[in-house]
């Protein structure tokens, strides 16, 4: 039986892990004699091909694995999802302890979101296009970025707070929403202004979405189609709106409906909702059977020709050469924790926010 079992592990990541496992173990902070197993198998595709796996009372996984019902009965256990994420476990909080990795993707993320908003703001696919036969007189004026410019930054975590910051460093007017705005306010030491989400849509220009998804309902950090239709057509300016964190936020069939109206100027995103179904649907697995499905398939077929303002890619923010490595490092540090709190939880878990 292994002490510890870490899925999803793929490429260089699987690397890192090992790395940082042997270096804790090196320096007296895990076991010597510590049983694992790295595997790039989601869990329950290597239950499936191992079916007498015991699985131990801490295991390591990422967004694509499902936890078997029966694994949560007994002594509480404890997950780590290695991802910045973790509406896909939020609801186990009360049953199991809960942490994800906070700290290894703050930067990779922040300057994606910069990149799609240099992109959309450029209107890069026209300018590109116009490339090919040198055509410069009949191009959009792209949307020139300074002082004048507002951007909002919705979700002001680790993260957010760093585009806010890039933001800053690139001229622009910057704000933030954030339901904890006042704990954050006096942990940024009053260095970024918050405003309502009332205010924020009335006066920005750009959004960037950095929020984590919360799904669950009795929530107060409930997110769900935040940026509805409703709320969006409040704005008085065209928006460019960039996504950078999950598709549930921000459904694309009212994204597309809008900038088809001409209410929004440009979309960057590098998520989708309902990824799983999204990507098996790409691939030949499934259908396009939902409005947010089906826009999705637009906005990226759009993307891909360069025919609208339109930037997408696969979420793939946490995967820069330094990030990769610093994830690894994160859920060792985790597992530490846990050895350390003599295997009864983590220094930091679920739930983060209290309201």
């Amino acid at each position: 039986m292994y002490d510890i079992m870490h899925f999803e592990a793929l490429g260089a990541e699987a690397e890192h892990l090992e790395e940082a496992t042997k270096e804790a173990q090196a320096k007296g902070l895990l076991p010597k004699d510590l049983k694992y197993v790295i595997t790039p198998d989601d869990l329950q595709t290597y239950l499936k091909a191992h079916p007498d796996t015991v699985l131990p009372d801490i295991i390591t996984t990422k967004t694509h694995s499902v936890l078997p019902p029966e694994y949560l009965k007994g002594t509480k256990k404890s997950i780590i999802t290695r991802s910045a994420g973790y509406d896909h476990f939020e609801s186990l909080a009360d049953v199991a302890n809960i942490t994800s990795l906070r700290n290894y993707c703050v930067n990779a993320v922040a300057q994606t979101a910069i990149k799609l908003m240099y992109c959309t703001c450029g209107y890069l696919n026209q300018y590109t296009k116009n490339t090919t036969t040198f055509e410069r007189n009949k191009t959009t004026s792209f949307f020139e970025l300074d002082k004048t410019r507002v951007a909002t930054v919705y979700g002001c975590g680790k993260i957010g707070k760093r585009v806010y910051e890039l933001l800053e460093g690139n001229g622009l007017t910057v704000q933030a929403v954030d339901l904890r705005a006042k704990e954050l306010d006096k942990l940024y030491d009053h260095k970024v202004k918050f405003v309502s989400k009332e205010e924020a849509i009335k006066n920005s220009d750009i959004i960037i979405n950095v929020m984590n998804l919360t799904r669950i309902k009795e929530s107060p950090l409930y997110n769900v189609g935040y940026f509805s239709e409703e709320y969006l057509r409040q704005a008085t300016k065209p928006l460019y709106v960039i996504n950078v964190t999950r598709g549930d936020i921000a459904p694309e069939h009212v994204l597309l409906k809008l900038y088809k109206e001409g209410k929004i100027k440009g979309i960057g995103v590098d998520v989708f909702t309902n990824e799983t179904e999204f990507s098996e649907a790409l691939n030949g697995r499934g259908e396009f059977n939902t409005e947010d499905l089906k826009a999705g398939k637009e906005i990226l077929d759009k993307a891909m020709d360069r025919s609208e303002n339109f930037y997408v890619q696969p979420h793939q923010g946490f995967n820069s050469d330094k990030a990769a490595i610093e994830k690894a490092k994160d859920a060792i540090i985790h597992v530490c924790e846990w050895y350390k709190n003599n295997k009864e939880k983590f220094d930091e878990q679920l739930p983060y926010y209290t309201l």
